[in-house]
This record gives C-alpha cells, structure tokens and sequence, in this order.
C-alpha cells in the first residue's frame, strides 16, 4: 500500500499523519504515482482551519503534484495511462488532495508535463505562476514600462510575479521585510527592493516612480500593511489582495481609497480555473513562458517523502526564499 497524509483536526504540521492507504479511480479520475509535491500556503491555511472553505475533517493535503499516471477510472481518456502529468489545483482540498505516495485526483487537474523541467520543477508552476498571471497580466493588464508593487517577494509567488513583470517588461518593486534578502531579490532579477526595517516605503517608492506611485500593487500580506499600500498606489490604481500572511486585524483605508479612487479586489486562482476559456490561456501563458525559458521556478529546499512532516514545519517557518517541494523515490 502507498503511503498519505492526512490529518483528524485542524492545527500546525503536528496533526498531520502519514498512513497506508489502499486507492483506485472512480469516473472521471485517475491514480497518479507521484514523484514530485509542491506545498503551497494554501495548504497550511487549511490544515490550521483557516482557508476560505471550511476544513472537512478527517481531511487530505497538497494542491500540486508531478507524476505518472498509474491508472484511470471510467470516462477517462485512455490517452493518460502511463504519460507523466502535472497536476492542477483545480478541485476542493476537502475533495483532493496530492501528499502521498500515490493519489487519486480529477482527470481534469492533468495538464501537460513540461519535459524541460525536473520533477521537482514541475511540482512547482501551477500555483504561482497562474496567481502571477491572473494578478498580474489579467486583472493588471501590465502594460510595457510601468512599474509594479509585489509584497512577499520572497516566496514562490512573489518571486513568480517577479518573472511575469520582467517578461511582460515591466519594471517591479520588491518590498521584504529583512535585509538578507535584498540580494537574492535583485539576482533573481527584482528592479528595486525596498526594505521596510530599514526604509520608509513611500519615500522609497516615491523616489523610485518620481512621484507617480504605483498602478498595479499585487498584496499576499494585508493587514496594516495595506495602509502602506494605499498610501504608494497612484491615482486610480488596483490593490489586489491574494493572501493574508499577517497576524494582524487588517484596516480599511477609506479615505485614502476615496480621495485616489482605488479599487482594492480579491483574488483566488479558482477564479480562472472556473471558467474554460479563461483557463486555457492561462494554461498556455505559463507553459508558453516556461518553453522559452522566461519561468524557471525557484525551489527553496527539497524534502524526501519521509520528511514531509518536518517541510510543512519548514514552510511556516517563512524563511524560505522559493517553493518547497517533497520528493518520492
């Protein structure tokens, strides 16, 4: 039998559980033997019960997985036995999940397995470059030259949304909150890092955009950071809030947004995976940029299968620079 994680209750990497279990695809699904597990935050906001659907308990984890596709259920395309295949998160955590040995998932999440990319790599694309594209390119519509604003740079989306600006030749502006990591940032090609402990962020972003402040501003953190981020955002500009990595209560700057006629939006990669057209160019966006070499992703640290539970500890330690990824043997 192949070994899952699971978890009976909700709380930090200390409730997951790595047991045996038996699993065959029912209609519509397959059972990937998987090599690669990319971990995303997402998957920690959901084993803590704080994910924007309600935990199912006993429940599964993971949203990205590369692998080979052992077997198929009825209404699968026979073409998918035996092919490697990426896994996207397009399904419910309370329905899926890809942190196992083996793993039933969606024959609807398959998508092609880019072959210039290990499998680790390939754990590694769905999640932050489809955030990256749809923040970026399609609700930012980024257009040549202009600058763009990326809170937690540092991590596999923020380091994402570097790539995606740089490709559409865009000029980005990093903000960490530490200086250790003002390097790494500009040699993975950030334009400028401003660094908060060590900088006021408007003066900063003024003097970068010579006033002009910041149309798009792409938000992973919230909280009283968003205050910040009015304050940078030029006249008519879009804040679009992805995540919410701060502990803290998040206030609403109302005045600011009334006086610049901000519009501050949400955004969830389920938004364009919900609709078939919409995914399909994404779909293609990332693969096209990943065949001619605009994506490489950025892998942290690499965990064996044995050691997932000790990964997940290291994902909330937020000291990672790139995406973690466990690897099966």
């Amino acid at each position: 039998m192949a070994r899952v994680v699971r978890f009976y209750e909700t709380g930090g990497p200390e409730v997951l559980r790595v047991e045996d279990a038996t699993q065959h695809p029912g209609p519509g699904e397959v059972l990937l033997q998987v090599q690669a597990i990319g971990l995303n935050r997402a998957d920690s906001m959901f084993m803590h019960g704080q994910f924007f659907e309600k935990t199912q308990l006993p429940a599964r984890l993971g949203y990205e997985a590369a692998g080979i596709v052992k077997e198929i259920g009825a209404e699968v395309d026979p073409a998918w036995l035996g092919k490697r295949a990426s896994v996207i998160p397009a399904f419910s955590p309370n329905d899926y999940g890809t942190v196992g040995e083996e793993v039933v998932i969606p024959s609807r999440a398959l998508a092609e397995y880019p072959s210039r990319l290990s499998p680790a790599e390939v754990a590694a694309i769905w999640v932050q470059y489809l955030t990256a594209y749809g923040t970026i390119v399609e609700l930012g519509k980024i257009q040549q030259g202009e600058f763009v604003f990326v809170t937690a740079a540092s991590s596999s989306a923020g380091l994402a949304a570097l790539e995606t600006i740089r490709a559409e030749g865009g000029q980005s502006i990093a903000i960490t909150r530490k200086s250790d990591k003002r390097a790494e940032l500009l040699a993975f090609g950030a334009n400028h890092v401003v660094v908060s402990e060590a900088e006021d962020v408007q003066s900063r972003v003024d003097q970068i955009t010579g006033g002009k402040g910041v149309r798009i501003i792409v938000d992973a953190v919230g909280g009283p950071l968003l205050q910040t981020l009015a304050a940078i955002a030029a006249p008519a500009a879009t804040i679009v809030e992805y995540g919410a990595l701060s502990e803290h209560p998040t206030t609403f700057p109302q005045l600011t947004v009334i006086s610049k006629n901000l519009t501050i939006r949400g955004y969830w990669m389920a938004e364009t995976l919900a609709e078939s057209n919409r995914r399909q160019k994404a779909q293609d966006y990332v693969l096209r940029r990943i065949n001619d070499g605009s994506f490489q992703p950025r892998i942290a640290r690499v965990f064996p299968f044995a050691q997932v539970i000790e990964a997940y500890k290291y994902l909330e330690s937020n000291t990672q620079v790139g995406k973690i990824v466990v690897t099966v043997p």
